[in-house]
Formats: C-alpha cells, structure tokens, sequence
C-alpha cells in the first residue's frame, strides 16, 4: 500500500507541498525527513498506472493509490470505462462539487475500508460537522 495512514492508529492526515496545490498525505507519525525519502522511493517505484490523482473543488490535488480509489463504485467506473475519457487516460478525477475537507475524509476511508477488508478492525471516526457532506459525498461515489 502506498500510504499507511491508520498502522498507529492515527486517523488525521498531514500534508507536504509537492507543486502548485498538490499535496501528499502522510500519518502524523512520520517525519518529514522520512516522507521525502519515501517520496524520493516511491517516484522510483510507483508507476503513474499504480496512483490517481483525485482533486476538490478547491484545487487540492490528493495523490492515493489506485487500489485504494477503486474502492468507489464511481471512480472504478471513471478510471476503468472504455473510450477516451479524460479520467481514464491521465489517472485524474477532478470533483467540482466536493470540499478538500470531505476529499481527505474520504481519502481516508478509502485506504480504512482497504485495512478492514484484510481483517483489521479498526473504529473509522467522523466528526459530526462532517456528517451531511460526507454523506453526501458517499452516496455519489457509490462507497
């Protein structure tokens, strides 16, 4: 898996600036010392077919793997429809309708529901400022 966000039990997200509104998310137990060098290693063995892109309606790019965004319904079908859609080709799903905050959220049960589905149980934690949006959200990306 690209990026271990729950492995300490941490559920919140840091993020590095990497370019023009592009952030990588890494676990608060990470120094950055450490991120640059895994990112240093991941830009060697990573291929772009293995990441996707998936950007807020504020511009924030979030850089996960693809296993982990396959997990929506939606996105498998953006990034896996025959023909010549945007999506598909440069790995890129750009949500004009959702917030970075519920994007992140998101991002974050992605890689959760990947954990739990390999037999770790851990509690997934939403804040109830977020619950309508996220709902929302979720009932558009079929997760």
């Amino acid at each position: 898996m690209l990026l271990d966000f729950f492995s300490s039990g941490h559920m919140g997200l840091k993020y590095t600036y990497t370019s023009r509104h592009s952030y990588i998310a890494y676990s608060h137990r990470e120094r950055l010392a450490d991120l640059l060098e895994r990112s240093h290693i991941w830009s060697q063995k990573m291929k772009r077919e293995d990441t996707v892109k998936l950007i807020s309606a504020d511009g924030f790019e979030f850089v996960i793997d693809k296993k982990a965004a396959m997990v929506s319904q939606t996105i498998r079908n953006m990034l896996t429809s025959p023909g010549s859609f945007a999506e598909t080709q440069h790995g890129e799903v750009t949500f004009p309708e959702i917030s970075t905050t519920i994007l992140e959220k998101i991002c974050q049960y992605f890689y959760w529901s990947l954990q739990y589905a390999s037999g770790k149980e851990t509690e997934f934690h939403i804040e109830p400022e977020l619950t309508l949006e996220l709902m929302m959200a979720a009932n558009y990306l079929h997760t």
